[in-house]
């Protein structure tokens, strides 16, 4: 996935991919704070440092893809 992300000028698409159940409550509340809320869900962020450090921590639940 898209572990070791670095913050950047580009806008990002962020797909939650697996579920979250038997996840770690911090995982939850990471894709939550994300705006991510079912599998299929995508949303658009920057990639500044916050968001960056959100995805690094649930790249298993994640599909990263620069934004067109």
């Amino acid at each position: 996935m898209a572990k070791n992300l670095t913050p950047s000028d580009a806008t990002l698409e962020i797909t939650q991919i697996k579920g979250v159940i038997g996840a770690k409550q911090n995982h939850r509340e990471t894709l939550r704070s994300l705006g991510l809320k079912r599998i299929g869900h995508t949303v658009t962020r920057k990639a500044d440092a916050v968001t960056v450090g959100m995805i690094n921590t649930v790249p298993h639940l994640v599909k990263v893809e620069e934004a067109k």
